[in-house]
């Protein structure tokens, strides 16, 4: 590529950026204030703090426009919903007492006021705060956060585009409010929304904008031509203020499909698309509009969401072939970097000819820069960092680590046999019931109780040679007497041992496979201030010897009711890791189904009767399109049954599932072909219980009467009335009671108090059952 003076002013940018800093200070900050050891004003001077050293780096990395307005306390979604002014009724009031107590109430809840529903944002593993809307919600503006950090930035003496959750988006993520009929579309109110945008960019315009930037991914999904014309009229509208800036509307995570000629016939003044995976899809799309004459494009060329280099002649080539499809051609992320970790040259236990096939935010935001000159100056401009890229790419193609022998031929030869229980599940339920004698709505727990700091120390001084292996082991062994002791007390039919040797559900199995990368400093937000390092699998995976076995018995031998054993997912292994691109996703599922297949069996073969397999991912890597959620959902299920496939027909598999929606895979679900399913249904008041039973299906499952992301302790006569719902569409003989997902962020205080009256509940209902 030569040299053009169309493109010389060629500008980098990002959408987002990680927000927790190098070492976590906003996670801590705000945990502080929770616990009164940090005052508001301290945390906002941390946070600015944390704004300007984001921003600051940014332009000195060579970034042209940095965005403001993704910086968030909790989550995104919500801080839109305060900025339109969309509060729930029964937040209001500790709203106008105190704004940051009501913004952490909307999140958090308190024990009074139940906080809003959590799910995930599209396909990842973040999570939003989900709008409650109804006829009756009345939007009024509030721009204050988002003029406030604008002016930072452009105090600064930088360049800045506020980054906004688009209308269209927002309605589209809402949920009707609790009392609202369900068949209420929230997108009915976008008429009354968009004057509400209209002034919050009027008054960014006054604060000095010259870009806005509208994030609208929810129209990278199916959508109707009802949504599509909303989507046009809602940028007729905005296109067509006065007083307003100039307008950048962006689309992630797919191809934009039929939304963007809707978008690239409206008044606005750009567009940003998705070119990694996405790249041919919205390349053809955008030549059969006939390009953006007139209009910005921001290219997404460097993947924003998983963390190998990018292939810099590979996405030059694309940038490219955009050059006569727009006025000007910028270039950036494929999506916000909050969804990748900081820094690469914080890790110091990979391998360093492996570190060179990493990227973090701060290496991306190189990548991004790099692609940037070459795009304006021509390949001759950045021809040392050419050479360097594909020396790097070529050393990973060529690596041991990514090839296995042994691990390719037994996948090679997985029969359908394999993935198949040896009796149909009536039988099986048959043989479960008289092995283990549980009593009709058996309560259970997800699996991990609370991590406390006693045993988080403990690990740290393990890993820094404070105490040595057998010292930890009797720290381990103690707590897990302690959570069994409890359990028992408490009344739980099916127990757990707690998990207090596992740092997190993935990363404590990929240490223990080949093939994976672990972090040291890896961090990425999953919501609020729950951070978690994915592991990274960067080669073909086996399991060298058992992982759960010695731990699972331990506490079998210290009681005589059922303890499961707790493992996590093929799929949710892949999700919750930055996975290899180098190879179809199914493949991989394939190879870490094998090695948990190993456990499970090993794990049935020492006397556990309930293994529980978790798929918490599974709905959240459902593809966006329809088009292809079929092949995804075919090898998905595959894996899932080649995992638990071997065990006898008296063994009872469970799996989990939490925070996503599930009506739209419940036949996946189906394919399981698991025993007992827990999901999520606390905060979305047991909607997946009907959903269930829309479907018929035929397994037991235990909808969550316990809302563990919230510090609140559910009373006895709650979690009963959420029981009494749930056997509206799910028979008792079928129906478990368990909390939403693990104890692992609770308290104890908390966590006693709220199974205590869980299993009360329990009881109260089954001496409802028996009398009736």
């Amino acid at each position: 590529m030569t040299a053009k003076s169309a493109t010389a002013a060629a500008r980098a940018t990002v959408y987002g950026y990680p927000r927790q800093g190098p070492d976590r200070e906003l996670k801590k900050a705000i945990e502080g204030y929770w616990k009164g050891r940090v005052t508001a004003d301290a945390l906002h001077r941390a946070a600015a703090d944390l704004r300007a050293a984001n921003w600051r780096r940014l332009a000195e990395a060579g970034i042209d426009e940095v965005p403001t307005g993704d910086f968030s306390y909790y989550d995104h979604v919500l801080d839109t919903t305060v900025m339109v002014g969309a509060i729930p009724t029964r937040h209001q009031a500790a709203r106008v007492t105190d704004d940051l107590e009501g913004y952490f109430a909307m999140a958090r809840g308190t024990q009074d006021v139940a906080p809003l529903e959590m799910t995930k944002w599209f396909d990842t593993n973040y999570h939003y705060l989900v709008p409650e809307l109804g006829p009756d919600t009345v939007f009024t503006a509030d721009s204050t956060k988002q003029v406030a950090e604008l002016n930072e930035a452009l105090g600064l003496g930088l360049s800045a585009r506020p980054v906004l959750v688009g209308p269209v988006t927002y309605l589209l993520l809402a949920k009707p409010a609790p009392g609202v009929p369900a068949d209420f579309e929230p997108l009915t109110l976008l008429d009354r929304l968009l004057p509400v945008y209209a002034e919050v960019l009027a008054d960014l315009r006054a604060a000095g904008a010259e870009w806005i930037q509208l994030d609208e991914p929810a129209l990278v999904q199916d959508r109707t031509p009802a949504e599509l014309d909303a989507a046009a009229r809602a940028y007729d509208a905005l296109g067509s203020l006065t007083d307003r800036p100039k307008l950048l509307v962006a689309s992630y995570f797919d191809r934009l499909g039929d939304a963007l000629p809707v978008l690239a016939k409206a008044p606005v003044d750009g567009l940003a698309l998705d070119f990694t995976d996405a790249a041919a899809a919205n390349l053809d799309a955008l030549a059969a509009v006939g390009g953006l004459p007139g209009k910005r494009l921001i290219a997404g060329v460097v993947n924003g969401r998983n963390i190998w280099i990018n292939d810099l002649a590979k996405s030059l080539a694309t940038l490219g072939t955009l050059l006569g499809l727009a006025d000007r051609v910028d270039v950036s992320a494929s999506c916000s970097l909050l969804h990748v970790p900081l820094d690469t040259t914080a890790e110091r236990d990979i391998d360093p000819q492996l570190l060179r096939w990493l990227a973090f935010a701060r290496q991306k935001t190189a990548e991004i820069v790099t692609l940037a000159r070459g795009l304006g100056l021509g390949t001759d401009a950045i021809a040392g960092e050419l050479a360097a890229n594909r020396a790097d790419l070529t050393s990973r193609v060529n690596s041991p680590i990514t090839h296995d022998p042994a691990v390719r031929a037994r996948t090679t030869a997985v029969t359908d046999a394999d993935g198949r229980r040896s009796q149909t599940y009536a039988g099986r339920a048959a043989a479960q019931r008289a092995h283990l004698g549980l009593p009709l709505l058996p309560t259970t727990t997800i699996g991990s109780f609370p991590q406390t700091g006693e045993l988080r120390t403990a690990r740290a001084d393990l890993r820094k040679g404070r105490i040595d292996a057998a010292g930890y082991e009797e720290r381990i062994r103690a707590e897990i007497q302690e959570v069994i002791a409890f359990q028992e007390k408490a009344g739980l039919d099916v127990l757990v041992h707690g998990e207090p040797e596992r740092n997190d559900m993935v990363q404590y199995f990929a240490e223990q496979m080949t093939g994976y990368l672990a972090t040291q400093h890896g961090w990425v937000q999953s919501y609020g201030t729950r951070y978690v390092r994915p592991p990274i699998l960067a080669g073909d995976i086996s399991r060298p010897e058992p992982m759960t076995v010695r731990w699972t018995t331990y506490a079998q031998s210290l009681t005589s009711r059922p303890v499961k054993g707790m493992l996590t997912g093929p799929v949710t292994m892949l999700a919750w890791s930055f996975v290899r691109d180098d190879q179809p996703l199914g493949d991989t599922a394939r190879q870490v189904a094998l090695a948990l297949r190993d456990e499970v069996n090993d794990l049935e073969a020492a006397g556990t009767s309930v293994i529980q397999v978790d798929e918490p991912a599974l709905r959240e890597t459902l593809p966006l399109r329809a088009a292809d959620r079929p092949a995804y959902l075919a090898w998905a299920t595959e894996a899932f049954r080649l995992t638990t496939g071997g065990v006898r027909p008296e063994t009872q598999v469970h799996t989990h599932m939490c925070y996503a929606e599930f009506g739209d895979i419940v036949q996946a679900i189906d394919d399981l072909d698991a025993d007992v399913i827990s999901l999520e249904a606390a905060r979305s008041h047991m909607q997946v219980a009907r959903e269930l039973a829309a479907h018929g299906y035929p397994r037991e499952a235990g909808p969550g009467v316990y809302d563990i992301h919230s510090p609140r302790v559910p009373s006895t006569a709650e979690a009963a009335e959420l029981l009494r719902t749930g056997l509206k569409a799910i028979p008792a003989e079928r129906l478990w009671v368990n909390p939403d997902c693990g104890l692992k962020t609770r308290g104890w205080p908390e966590t006693r108090a709220s199974l205590e009256n869980l299993v009360a509940a329990a009881r109260t209902v089954r001496e409802e059952l028996s009398a009736s």
